[in-house]
């Protein structure tokens, strides 16, 4: 087979030096993480079996936009959450992870420097879903009421937070 690169041998790769092995290793867990969420923590996708290319290829770009989303999600709730917004680098890779002196805090006192309380991603999202608008009808009458909770300061500041009105009618 002349022309044809399947079979030529490559050019070595450059050598890592352990410390670099070490951190590309631990940086794995960002994907793990990823794929964790999308099948089960957060968004709880289950398999569908498709069989056409065009509607695989959509499943998986659905899922991924929902991932990309949650991510955004996530990063703009962290100073709700638990999450540790300033992890310190290790000078060695291997050494274990530490938390920031403010993550600490935050997970002893299960409050902000605000003193509002902080919640694990799905309790946030859980919280924010006490948020009901409901509408009451009155009888047999076609006359319905809006009733709308008021906002907690938790759910006021992730609204701000990702730049989004808190919705004030039904529609």
């Amino acid at each position: 087979m002349t022309g044809s690169t399947c079979c030529a041998p490559r050019s070595p790769q450059p050598k890592l030096a352990a410390p670099a092995v070490v951190s590309a290793y631990k940086s794995l867990k960002h994907v793990e993480r990823d794929f964790r969420h999308l099948k089960a923590d957060d968004l709880d996708l289950r398999p569908i079996w498709h069989r056409l290319e065009e509607r695989v290829k959509a499943h998986v770009l659905i899922c991924m936009l929902a991932l990309y989303l949650t991510w955004h999600l996530r990063q703009a709730w962290a100073p709700l959450t638990f999450t540790d917004t300033e992890p310190p680098v290790p000078a060695d890779p291997v050494a274990p992870a530490t938390r920031s002196a403010s993550a600490q805090a935050r997970a002893s006192t299960r409050r902000d420097e605000a003193g509002q309380p902080v919640r694990s991603y799905q309790g946030l999202l859980d919280h924010l879903a006490t948020m009901p608008r409901n509408q009451v009808r009155i009888g047999t009458a076609s006359q319905q009421i809006e009733m709308l909770t008021e906002p907690t300061p938790t759910q006021r500041r992730a609204f701000e937070l990702i730049g989004a009105p808190i919705p004030l009618t039904l529609r």
